[in-house]
């Protein structure tokens, strides 16, 4: 679908709106006038008035649409905000139904809510916001302004000095069909996770010691992949010795680890995670129907997803989360409310509803088994959060993807005061997150909210390959956090 810009040059903001509003229309950028399926998004300022318009063709039907401010109040956000706009209420005319999200295209909706509550709004008044400029549904609107408060909450436990640490496991014992993330399935590789993790331990070692040298300290710790379970149990405790010896954890609210696949934690595991300080642990069976499970590639079973939770309780995690993911092949929204039943009779402190996203590093196309339409998507995450909502939990973090089926999103739902804070602080950008291990993004927070960023190698052999350079990157990264 092509896009053609007249009068102004805001092309990211008017690239990812069109790719919200049309996920399945490869994206195009058109330098003269055209014929067939596209838009046109105009901008001109007069005295008076500044003008946006656009003109949306698709599938034989053509839509219009204006917005216009005084000239004299136009900024930079304004101008941007009447292009959106003028798209969004033209293309919608096109569309078979509203999109949930209206005219937001970002993956962090909550930003503006947040924003808005810190800065004094009302939760009605951040409401109104959504509904009033980016034409956001009721219901998403309540989720967003429920887990902006919940953001609130957990940013007045932060110091100006604290940060938190994202530590890459990137090992799978095998790909699932969804996954977009990068990981090495072990198969015959099993050989590269005691080289991985030498290196690791030597870049944490470096970590820690710049850390302590500066004046800020950890809050929040996570282990995330892959799955970081894939190690032994020896491994594991190897992994928490050298976080013990390298970082000062006096300050820490919340260490997890996500463990994600069922089948590879055993009490042998849990017990090294909680020997080794770890507070907080995912076990994420993503569905609970065994046919569903085979359809995307994940070889184990409902019953070790329930096995795994127990066990993870006997070894004493009373903080665990659990992940489902709405919209996976050849799954129904009978199928998904019976899962998420399952899930909630165990009694997680945590559930994390996702929506399948598509995307294109993933191998689901490989697989026959139809996606339910948008419509059981739909279905699916209402019914989730009216029986989410009646057990007692409420949305705490929230955000969205590329591609996600009907254009919905991730929540994570809490109980009994016990939110995932890590989530909170890095989704919502809160602070500064240093990642070590592979395929981590660190993220410097720099006054005015601007980010310095820097990503470690993806792959366990570039991890391995480019170990030096990794080194001389995490200093360079303290020297800038160290200028703050």
């Amino acid at each position: 679908m092509k896009l053609l810009l007249r009068g102004h040059a805001d092309r990211y903001a008017l690239e990812q709106l069109q790719m919200s509003l049309f996920p399945d229309e490869p994206m195009e950028f058109a330098s003269a006038p055209f014929a067939g399926d596209g838009a046109v998004s105009s901008f001109s300022a007069g005295k008076t008035w500044a003008t946006a318009s656009a003109s949306v063709a698709f599938g034989g039907r053509t839509a219009r649409a204006v917005r216009r401010v005084r000239t004299e109040t136009l900024t930079v956000p304004l101008r941007r905000r009447i292009l959106q706009q003028s798209y969004y209420l033209a293309a919608v005319r096109l569309l078979p139904a509203a999109p949930p999200w209206g005219a937001l295209a970002g993956v962090r909706p909550t930003k503006l809510t947040t924003k808005a509550l810190l800065s004094g709004a009302t939760a009605a008044q951040a409401d109104a916001m959504l509904r009033d400029v980016y034409f956001v549904s009721p219901e998403r609107r309540r989720l967003c302004v429920e887990a902006s408060e919940a953001t609130v909450r957990a940013l007045k436990l932060l110091a100006p000095t604290d940060l938190s640490l994202y530590i890459g496991v990137p090992f799978c014992p095998t790909r699932c069909a969804y996954c977009s993330f990068v990981s090495q399935a072990i198969g015959r590789k099993s050989e590269l996770l005691g080289p991985f993790l030498g290196a690791l331990e030597r870049e944490l070692a470096l970590t820690g010691e710049l850390l302590a040298a500066s004046k800020y300290r950890l809050r929040t710790v996570y282990i995330g992949g892959g799955t970081p379970t894939t190690f032994s149990a020896e491994q594991l405790a190897r992994l928490l010795d050298a976080l013990a010896a390298d970082f000062d954890r006096s300050r820490v609210l919340e260490f997890t680890v996500e463990g994600g696949r069922p089948d590879t934690l055993d009490p042998e595991k849990l017990a090294a995670l909680r020997e080794g300080g770890v507070t907080r642990l995912s076990v994420n069976p993503q569905t609970m129907r065994d046919d569903v499970l085979r359809a995307v590639g994940r070889p184990h079973t409902a019953a070790d997803a329930v096995r795994a939770f127990r066990q993870a309780r006997e070894a004493g995690f009373e903080s665990v989360n659990m992940d489902l993911i709405a919209g996976l092949p050849g799954d129904t929204p009978e199928g998904f409310a019976e899962s998420l039943r399952e899930c909630l009779a165990l009694g997680p402190s945590n559930l994390t509803v996702h929506t399948l996203a598509r995307k294109r590093g993933s191998d689901l196309n490989e697989f026959r088994r139809p996606l339910p339409p948008a419509e059981d998507v739909a279905a699916m995450l209402s019914g989730a959060e009216a029986d989410l909502r009646a057990a007692g939990y409420r949305p705490y973090y929230l955000y969205r993807q590329k591609y996600m089926s009907g254009s919905f999103e991730n929540v994570g739902w809490e109980r009994g005061d016990d939110p995932g804070l890590y989530n909170i602080y890095m989704m919502e950008e809160a602070h500064t997150v240093l990642s070590a291990g592979g395929g981590g993004m660190t993220k410097v927070l720099l006054p005015g909210g601007r980010l310095y960023r820097r990503h470690n190698p993806k792959y366990p052999s570039e991890y391995l390959g480019q170990l030096d350079d990794t080194l001389a990157a995490c200093r360079e990264v303290f020297r800038v956090l160290n200028a703050e």
